[in-house]
């Protein structure tokens, strides 16, 4: 008897097809190619993140947070980025434009020269 199958086709973590086997399921891989790992990689970035609007508990967070720091590290360690070129962008990243202390969130405001990463 066949279950049906499932079609993921994203990035997994090694011991993933370990484990689907170890219950007796069938399934396919493929190894990427740098090209697509990169791709890949950043795509999962998202759907780490976006596991954090499911989480609920300290437990959950610090879970999700942790699998978003893996993938990171993962990006860092393909693209040769150091620790300390992050903390420098960080710096810069506060001075240029700030921090969070002050909650603020942006309603709306006229058409000008400022640029959000989602738009």
């Amino acid at each position: 008897m066949s279950l049906e199958k499932v079609f993921y086709n994203k990035l997994i973590r090694d011991k993933i097809p370990e484990k689907i086997t170890n219950k007796g399921s069938a399934l396919e891989t493929r190894e990427l190619s740098d090209e697509e790992f990169e791709k890949e990689l950043i795509k999962k970035v998202e759907e780490e993140a976006s596991g954090l609007q499911k989480a609920e508990s300290k437990e959950d967070f610090t879970a999700e947070i942790a699998d978003i720091y893996d993938v990171l590290e993962e990006i860092k360690k393909l693209k040769n980025i150091s620790d300390d070129e992050i903390k420098v962008a960080q710096q810069e990243s506060l001075e240029k434009k700030g921090g969070f202390d002050k909650k603020t969130f942006l309603v709306w405001s006229e058409k000008d020269d400022y640029k959000s990463n989602e738009m």
